[in-house]
């Protein structure tokens, strides 16, 4: 066979969307490409590969000698689909939170931990957009110096909301800026209780709160980071705040390590042959990594590396990946890659 049957689910949403042009930019071998979505979307057309695409209505049937099927169509799609796509011989590589946390599906970043591709039972989950950058950035250092605690505060884009809240930020800062009314509808969470401004403001709420005081997308970076890192010992604490920024998800970390003998030296040096990072830290020249250049670029930035002034075993890092690309579409496509690599897929 000289190539697999792709299905996409939600191929008209913006990840559906970058998914489609990771695997044109990558040349998957793709065979057939079945394009799935709502009703609502039924019949539009898409290009790939220079060629016109039909997208199908989304149902049990369609996946039918489908061997990937990438989802990014909500959880409630994803838990009424996947199953069946799964049952069809399909392998399911879910974008959705709906079995990230399920036991018997493996949760996978492939720099990370590849290996666990191998045992699935037909659904592979993608993890939060989040949580995928900072594990890639200290996956090498816990390997190398062992990891003990992390402390996030993460500093996200507006289109991880989707694209109402970027049409919502976009409508707001001219709003503002011609001194005219407007009344939020979107952020922090659509259907809650009160909407926030966005436009020059920063909302320290992203999904709904939970009893303990942190918010799901909190609970996903520290129950996420800890599957994926097979440690539940590891301490893990989140605080996610949603900016005026379109693309790309920032990241202060804070870190302790086993080893108090690491340098700055020793990690730069570390993270700079890491796998799907990039090194940008040079103080001297005010070199660090920024949102709006990481934009349509699949690696991860890491920078402002500092030892911790008070703690021997503690470092400071500021992390940036395109939450769309490298958080979503293509960790996705990277998990299929692995597929093939792997031998796991039967072609």
């Amino acid at each position: 066979m000289s190539g697999l049957h792709v299905a996409v689910v939600g191929a008209t949403g913006a990840v559906g969307q970058q998914m489609l042009h990771t695997l044109e930019e990558r040349n998957f071998p793709i065979k057939k490409l079945t394009l799935l979505s709502s009703e609502r979307s039924a019949g539009k057309k898409v290009l790939f590969k220079g060629e016109e695409v039909t997208i199908e209505v989304a149902t049990p049937d369609k996946f039918e000698g489908v061997h990937i099927a990438l989802f990014s169509a909500g959880g409630s799609v994803s838990k009424e689909l996947a199953p069946e796509a799964a049952k069809r011989g399909a392998i399911v590589v879910d974008n959705t939170s709906y079995f990230r946390m399920d036991p018997n599906v493996p949760l996978v970043v492939p720099e990370v931990n590849e290996e666990d591709i191998k045992s699935h039972n037909g659904i592979i989950a993608n993890p939060n957009c989040s949580t995928i950058q900072m594990v890639v950035a200290l996956e090498p250092i816990r390997k190398s110096y062992g990891l003990t605690k992390v402390i996030v505060s993460t500093y996200q884009a507006v289109s991880g909301a989707g694209a109402a809240a970027i049409d919502e930020l976009e409508s707001q800062s001219q709003a503002i800026l011609n001194k005219e009314a407007f009344t939020p509808s979107i952020l922090p969470v659509k259907g809650d209780k009160k909407h926030y401004q966005i436009a020059f403001n920063a909302i320290p709420q992203i999904d709904k709160f939970e009893e303990n005081g942190f918010t799901f997308e909190e609970l996903k970076m520290i129950n996420e980071t800890k599957k994926i890192m097979h440690d539940q010992n590891l301490q893990v604490a989140a605080t996610c705040v949603r900016l005026p920024v379109v693309t790309g998800h920032s990241e202060s970390v804070y870190i302790e390590v086993e080893d108090e003998n690491v340098t700055v030296q020793d990690m730069k040096a570390l993270l700079e042959k890491a796998p799907g990072v990039v090194l940008q830290d040079n103080p001297a020249e005010q070199v660090y990594p920024m949102p709006a250049d990481c934009v349509g670029s699949n690696d991860v930035f890491v920078g402002r590396i500092r030892k911790d002034l008070d703690n021997k075993k503690g470092f400071h890092l500021w992390i940036v990946s395109d939450n769309l690309l490298k958080g979503a579409a293509w960790n996705s496509v990277q998990i299929a890659e692995s597929l093939v690599k792997l031998g796991v897929i039967n072609r």
